[in-house]
């Protein structure tokens, strides 16, 4: 009975013990890097998957302008059973009756056509050859610019990530600070207005952090719902906010570089070619089209009398008069007109879009450097006053603004870094090729 029940309390243990482990290990937050962040934007973001749809429709378009331009085969069969009023037919002879019939008739057939010259036929396919590629130009622009709102929320989640850890230091600080005031004002040698004075401190410091927890977590908030994953998974940036210099390259070849690279900017020119290809198809509405068809079967009165009988025809069609020509070499012109313009404005567009993040990054990766001196000065003076502090040369009054100053130095640092970062990323986007180039501006741990 004795060993029963110790058995049963050993295996319950066990048993709670195991569940805890596997709470434990639900409830562990993922650690997810940048990259592995952008892979799974990629695969669920809404604007990737619609883009994608567009890329099989446009194929699908040219399949179907191909086949203008291809055989078709078609089979048909039939039997029937019927009778003829020949006086409706203006056959009236006297002894000859007015309906005759019923009789059968089968038919069975094999229909063939083919286009020899058909030119507006030939160049619709071509159009719908060259937008299938502008498509997925289209498409790699979607993803482009999927990177970089993904890279852009992991690093709002790295600096608020920077900022609460930062927010975290001076709270601890701070208490070091208030358990020095108490420990001095209790030895006598420190005044009630210090107690006060780090408690008022300290109390600060930790509603900052509050803050700054909170926003940290709505950032994550944020990523999980853009990567595809539940919002209330437990994330951990893997990746800390980190200074990465980058060398700038010349602004004349990075601008003649990104026009051959850049993938909206290429899918204008796409589109271009595919409207010329359009207007060739609309000049050859007026040119002949030659063809030839035939079928080849069998026909009889009844299947054993079947026999077999065919044709095969050649077709010349041209139009004479056709006024919807007209109205749609109009629409094609008007459309040349909108693209060459958008090709214009993209390409004014990317040149701004360059020199901005050059000069971003040059400015950003200053401010990084004295936003560092600015801290290691602060970090300084903070030590500085909290050893006067100890040694009761002074009060806490230094102390506590030195924290003050230490706190916007640790701010500017953050936003140095991110501002640095971001630059980077602006960089990598104006440039074009940002899936293949991504690596190069990410920060590499």
């Amino acid at each position: 009975m004795k060993r029963n029940l110790i058995h049963r309390v050993a295996t319950s243990l066990v048993v709670l013990s195991s569940v805890s482990l596997s709470l434990a290990q639900v409830q562990s937050p993922y650690r997810l890097s940048l990259r592995e962040a952008i892979d799974k934007g990629l695969q669920a973001n809404l604007s990737v998957l619609v883009a994608d749809t567009r890329v099989q429709e446009l194929e699908g378009t040219r399949v179907r302008r191909l086949a203008n331009l291809l055989p078709k085969v078609r089979a048909q069969s039939y039997a029937n059973l019927q009778n003829r009023n020949l006086r409706a037919f203006g056959i009236s002879f006297p002894g000859v009756p007015e309906v005759v019939g019923p009789f059968s008739n089968y038919d069975f057939r094999i229909y063939a056509d083919q286009s020899i010259v058909d030119l507006q036929s030939y160049r619709n396919w071509k159009a719908a050859e060259v937008l299938a590629e502008s498509g997925k130009l289209d498409y790699q622009n979607a993803r482009d610019l999927v990177i970089r709102s993904i890279a852009s929320l992991y690093l709002s989640g790295q600096a608020a990530a920077a900022r609460a850890e930062a927010a975290q230091s001076r709270v601890t600080a701070s208490d070091a600070l208030y358990r020095l005031a108490k420990d001095r004002h209790d030895s006598g040698v420190a005044t009630g207005v210090d107690v006060l004075r780090a408690q008022v401190e300290l109390a600060n410091d930790k509603q900052v952090l509050l803050a700054a927890q909170n926003q940290y977590k709505q950032t994550l908030l944020s990523l999980a719902r853009n990567i595809g994953m539940t919002p209330g998974t437990p994330l951990e940036l893997a990746e800390p906010l980190a200074f990465q210099p980058l060398s700038r390259p010349q602004i004349e070849s990075s601008i003649s570089s990104a026009l051959l690279s850049r993938p909206d900017y290429l899918s204008l020119a796409m589109q271009r070619r595919s409207l010329a290809e359009q207007e060739r198809a609309n000049h050859a509405r007026n040119y002949p089209r030659v063809g030839v068809s035939g079928n080849y079967g069998g026909l009889g009165r009844s299947i054993g009398s079947v026999q077999g009988t065919g044709v095969i025809q050649a077709t010349i069609d041209f139009t004479i008069f056709d006024r919807d020509r007209g109205g749609e070499a109009q629409e094609i012109a008007a459309r040349l007109r909108r693209v060459d313009d958008q090709i214009a404005d993209l390409h004014r567009g990317i040149d701004q879009d360059i020199r901005e993040a050059l000069l971003n990054l040059e400015s950003t990766e200053e401010q990084v450097q004295v936003a560092k001196e600015g801290q290691d000065l602060a970090q300084r003076e903070l030590t500085l006053a909290q050893d006067r502090f100890e040694s009761g040369v002074t009060n806490n009054v230094e102390v506590v603004t030195a924290q003050d100053s230490l706190a916007r130095a640790q701010e500017n640092y953050i936003l140095a870094v991110s501002s640095h970062a971001d630059a980077r990323l602006s960089l990598s986007r104006a440039m074009g090729g940002t899936e293949q180039s991504i690596g190069n501006y990410l920060n590499k741990q």
